[in-house]
C-alpha cells in the first residue's frame, strides 16, 4: 500500500459507507459527494470491498478488485451493493440497520503469482497477509485476507475459493490457474 489511510480518512470513509447504505435500504436519493472536501487520497481512484455482519456473521459483501473511480464513490457504490446485491443474502432491510457493522477494505492492485506446482502455490502464499484471486477461464473469485481468520489452512483456503468459483474445490492442484495476491487496509466502525 502506498501511503497509509490517517484515521481522519477511514472515519471520513466509514460515515459514507453508512449513509450511503442506509440511503439505499430505505430508498433513499444519495447526497452528491462534495469533492471539494476530500483529501487526495479519497479522490484518488481506488478499490475498495464493504463488508456488513452483524454479530460477526457475514450479511453482505460486495466490492472491486481494481481501482476505476475515486475511492470514496468506490466505497459509496459498494455500500449500497453490499447491503441490496449480494446474491447470497436477501437485501438488507431497515429493521437490521442498527445492527449492522461496517468494514472497509482498501485493495493494492492485485499482482500475479508465479509458481511452478500446486505445492509451491502453499509455499508462496502469505496465510493472513494475501487477499487470493483465482482465474480459470471465464470464472473467477476472491477472498480477501480477513477470510483467512477463518480458513488458515492455505490448502483448505484454496479448496474453499475453487468452490466459490464454481469448480471442484481441488481444482488448483491439478489445473494451472491464474493467482493473483494482494493486500488491503482494512478498518472497521466501532462496536
Amino acid at each position: 500500500m502506498t501511503d497509509q489511510l490517517t484515521n481522519d480518512e477511514k472515519q471520513t470513509l466509514l460515515q459514507m459507507a453508512r449513509e450511503a447504505m442506509e440511503c439505499g435500504v430505505k430508498g433513499n436519493k444519495l447526497p452528491a459527494l462534495d469533492m471539494n472536501t476530500l483529501t487526495p487520497h479519497l479522490l484518488e481512484d481506488g478499490a475498495s470491498f464493504v463488508t456488513l455482519t452483524i454479530n460477526g456473521e457475514l450479511r453482505g459483501c460486495i466490492g472491486a478488485l481494481e481501482a476505476y473511480q475515486p475511492l470514496a464513490k468506490d466505497v459509496r457504490e459498494h455500500a449500497i451493493a453490499a447491503a441490496l446485491e449480494d446474491p447470497r443474502f436477501r437485501p438488507v432491510d431497515e429493521s437490521e440497520l442498527n445492527r449492522i457493522q461496517l468494514e472497509v477494505s482498501r485493495l493494492t492492485a492485485p499482482r500475479l503469482l508465479e509458481y511452478s506446482s500446486a505445492d509451491d502455490l502453499l509455499v508462496k502464499l502469505n496465510p493472513h497477509v494475501d487477499g487470493v484471486i483465482l482465474k480459470d477461464g471465464f470464472r473467477r473469485a476472491t477472498f480477501l485476507p480477513q477470510v483467512w481468520r477463518q480458513i488458515p489452512d492455505p490448502a483448505d483456503f484454496l479448496d474453499h475459493l475453487c468452490s466459490k468459483m464454481g469448480a471442484r474445490k481441488n481444482l488448483w492442484r491439478d489445473a494451472k490457474l491464474q493467482v493473483l495476491v494482494y493486500q488491503v487496509e482494512e478498518f472497521r466502525e466501532k462496536d
